[in-house]
């Protein structure tokens, strides 16, 4: 077991020599103490109670706290100038998913389409950039240091829902939807997962076309797929698409900038 003040469960202590990363003025590691988790579950709740307006049925004073968290790798990218964190991702493992009864996104999806993958498959979580930060420094140390960390861990997967806030009533879960729904139909040999509380993507038509979200815009970029159609979040007032990874789908340039040859 991790030693006293770690706030990794057993299976995913053993990632604690991961060296690391820096870029721009910016450093990427593991958190490892208490002090360190709740740092990002400040950053955590301050960005997405701004950003999206969610609510936190769980949250602890300023801090966004849920049961998965002791079970995840917690990345956190700090300004080494300002000695503060302004970015963080969690990743919990196939090990730790089993130790914690499920993934989360099983919550929000059916992903038995994806059982063939899940002793190889990471999900990654509660993604947030300070809006200092968001100039792609950030999120490129974050992607860098999970593609290390799958190749590390011999994780070829990874799966996730990326979120879309529903302030403007729908537009960009509207352009989202119509980029996944030309995505999936292009490629029909990804597994498609059902959403469990789905969004009405039918009432969806109409909506002028507009912007991407950055967040799935990059994951677009890095190979990532769309996979299936989006869930309805109401605590955090947003629409989920889930997002589903496979290494080899990764496109030249990221592979090269990840050391991945």
């Amino acid at each position: 077991m991790p030693s006293q003040g770690l706030v990794l469960s057993a299976e995913s202590a053993r990632h604690l020599d991961w060296p690391g990363l820096a870029a721009g003025g910016l450093t990427l590691s593991l958190a490892r103490t208490e002090a360190e988790l709740a740092e990002l579950q400040r950053l955590r709740l301050r960005i997405f109670s701004t950003d999206m307006g969610a609510s936190f049925p769980e949250a602890e004073g300023d801090r966004d706290v849920d049961r998965f968290d002791p079970w995840c790798v917690h990345f956190v990218v700090r300004d080494m100038a300002l000695n503060r964190v302004v970015g963080t991702y969690r990743v919990l493992t196939p090990e730790a998913a089993v130790s914690a009864g499920r993934y989360y996104s099983d919550a929000e999806f059916d992903l038995s389409p994806l059982a063939a993958y899940r002793s190889q498959m990471v999900e990654v979580g509660r993604s947030c950039i300070d809006a200092g930060y968001r100039h792609g420094t950030a999120i490129m140390l974050l992607w860098s240091g999970l593609a290390q960390f799958m190749m590390r861990g011999g994780y070829r997967y990874m799966v996730g829902c990326a979120s879309v806030s529903l302030r403007d009533g729908g537009a960009t879960v509207a352009e989202v939807w119509r980029k996944a729904a030309a995505l999936m139909a292009s490629r029909p040999e990804v597994p498609q997962v059902r959403p469990l509380h789905p969004y009405p993507v039918e009432h969806l038509d109409g909506f002028p076309a507009t912007r991407l979200p950055p967040l799935i815009k990059g994951y677009l970029k890095l190979g990532c797929m769309i996979c299936g159609a989006p869930a309805w979040d109401p605590d955090f007032h947003t629409a989920d698409f889930p997002i589903l990874l496979d290494l080899a789908w990764l496109d030249a340039r990221y592979r090269h900038h990840f050391g991945m040859g």
